[in-house]
């Protein structure tokens, strides 16, 4: 019986505004290596890695004189990328995955598929949330923003819904602990499963 074959991907990207490396296993145990200059964002993506099993290293740099906006963007961008060429032609993955997380006072859903059509609905942050200041330098508004971007590039289907909330920190942890649960039970191999989980054949 041979080992199974870890699901990886290894992405560069540069541009005027940013150079990003990043190394991704989702075979793996959780273990990351961030550092994308802009610390809130490390946080929430070892939060990612942790809670999803997948094993993540990203190096990036940008413009964050600016703004921490095109650093983040591009760092979503390419683990949007990374996730869809590591998912090869999702045979045997189970497809759906569904989470309830809570972070203190917070509390917030996330469901995905991995579908191959990239969507994204994102509802229930509280009013003015998207202009407070976490962390020095990241805005509420990149939450969302950072759903997109690894949506958009990766395929997937993602539903994320706050369902509670006081703190800004805790509401954006609980999202992403939440997409990282149900993006855990989506990629994760599914022995009943044959060939790829989709009438048409293809995701």
């Amino acid at each position: 019986m041979t080992a199974p074959t870890h699901r990886t991907a290894s992405i560069r990207r540069a541009t005027s505004e940013s150079t990003v490396d990043l190394d991704l296993d989702l075979d793996g145990i959780g273990e990351s290596r961030i550092d994308t200059t802009v610390p809130f964002f490390d946080h929430l993506l070892t939060a990612f890695a942790k809670h999803s099993l997948t094993d993540l290293t990203v190096r990036a740099s940008g413009d964050t004189d600016i703004d921490a906006h095109h650093t983040v963007e591009d760092v979503s961008i390419v683990l949007g990328q990374a996730i869809r060429e590591a998912l090869g032609d999702k045979t045997g993955i189970s497809r759906y995955g569904d989470a309830l997380v809570p972070l203190d006072e917070a509390l917030a859903q996330a469901v995905v598929d991995i579908s191959g059509r990239p969507y994204l609905v994102h509802t229930g942050e509280p009013v003015g949330f998207e202009h407070h200041l976490i962390g020095g330098h990241f805005t509420g508004a990149l939450v969302r923003h950072t759903f997109e971007a690894i949506a958009f590039n990766g395929g997937l289907t993602v539903h994320v819904t706050v369902l509670g909330g006081r703190d800004p920190h805790h509401i954006a942890e609980a999202e992403y602990k939440a997409f990282a649960r149900a993006f855990r039970q989506a990629k994760a191999l599914d022995p009943l499963v044959v060939g790829i989980p989709s009438t048409k054949g293809a995701l």
